[in-house]
């Protein structure tokens, strides 16, 4: 029994390193200049219910975007709080702002999508940026960036959306060791022409494309996946590229405590099982390999020889430093590296905890 415990250990070590091993092309890429210097107009689209306070911070660097030509399409989805009254005070003063309200509709309430569609359908530009209303941009130069993914043909554009750190915290940690690792899949995923996800604090695509797969009709009764399985239903390799320059990052603040942020990943997580076959099996394939091989691992170390199974250990953990280390430097993490075997270990054991309290019930509506 234990030797067929250790092979299969063995097994499942294999396959979790060779998922790291995958990443390096991304990883150890070379970032290539855009061939043309992109600088047609952009809609600038942010979907708010109740962030009046995150609006009144975060839309003046919006606004002052390096580019020539843009506007920010404002959208109050049914708000309670005063979001529409700040909204309105931007558009008062900038021309650029405009302004959709949307009153609570019996058939959509709590439908973040519906209320997007409104929005995408006031939009007078064909490429479109999208960002949450708690996000701000790294730099003036975000938009500028993240235009330069509509390249010939690209009509998706994937980004990087980070959270800020907080000293002395281990919920920061993982909170963003957690979208660390989410992004060095999905941008790994694309890299390899096989793009599944992206998020909706950074993307953008066109509203061809949009209009071409009927917007988010497929998936509209669903509480989450404005971004993610909208990009999974309509990327392609021929279609999508990624922006992963520093100047092109945004950054919102992460949740305070434990419970809101397992509420806000319950949600996130609850729309894999609608992604395409091929993508949820790759993703279950994963995260079950993370999941075993730490299982696997504390039983094996005590009723097996300890020396095979740390010298299997220490393998994989080389192989995961070396991805992990220069994801950390790409995407300006390197803080994240000292407790990485603590933080991978505590990930997976929060990650089995959701699939257990997702298939038991569904996750409340977007706010």
């Amino acid at each position: 029994m234990l030797l067929l415990l250790f092979y299969c250990f063995l097994v499942v070590a294999t396959i979790n390193t060779l998922f790291y091993i995958s990443f390096f092309k991304f990883l150890f890429s070379v970032e290539k200049a855009p061939q043309v210097r992109i600088n047609q107009p952009v809609s600038i689209v942010i979907c708010a219910k109740n962030e009046a306070e995150n609006l009144q911070q975060n839309l003046p660097y919006i606004l002052n975007q390096d580019y020539s030509d843009f506007e920010v399409i404002l959208i109050n989805d049914s708000s309670s709080d005063e979001t529409l009254a700040v909204m309105e005070d931007f558009e008062l003063q900038d021309s650029r702002v405009v302004v959709v309200n949307v009153e609570s509709n019996e058939r959509f309430w709590g439908n973040k999508k519906y209320a997007l569609t409104l929005g995408i359908k006031k939009a007078k530009f064909e490429k479109l940026l999208f960002t949450d209303a708690d996000c701000y941009p790294k730099s003036n130069q975000w938009l500028k960036e993240m235009a330069q993914g509509f390249q010939h043909e690209k009509d998706l554009v994937l980004g990087y959306g980070a959270y800020e750190k907080v000293k002395n915290s281990f919920l920061n940690k993982i909170i963003r060791f957690e979208t660390l690792l989410t992004a060095l899949q999905y941008f790994s995923a694309a890299k390899n022409r096989h793009p599944y996800m992206g998020v909706g604090r950074n993307l953008a695509y066109t509203s061809n494309i949009f209009y071409e797969n009927k917007g988010f009709v497929s998936h509209m009764n669903l509480l989450s996946g404005d971004d993610d399985l909208f990009v999974n239903e309509v990327a392609n390799k021929t279609n999508t590229s990624i922006v992963y320059s520093e100047e092109s990052f945004t950054y919102s603040k992460p949740k305070k405590t434990w419970k809101a942020w397992f509420r806000q990943k319950r949600r996130h997580v609850s729309t894999a099982k609608f992604y395409k076959k091929s993508h949820q099996f790759k993703l279950g394939l994963f995260y079950l390999s993370q999941f075993l091989f730490w299982v696997l691992s504390f039983v094996l170390v005590v009723f097996y020889d300890w020396r095979l199974i740390l010298a299997t250990m220490l393998l994989r953990f080389a192989i995961q430093y070396i991805a992990y280390g220069k994801a950390a430097s790409v995407f300006k993490e390197k803080d994240l590296l000292w407790l990485l075997p603590l933080q991978d270990l505590c990930l997976v054991s929060l990650q089995f905890v959701i699939f257990i309290f997702n298939s038991l019930s569904k996750p409340q509506f977007w706010k």
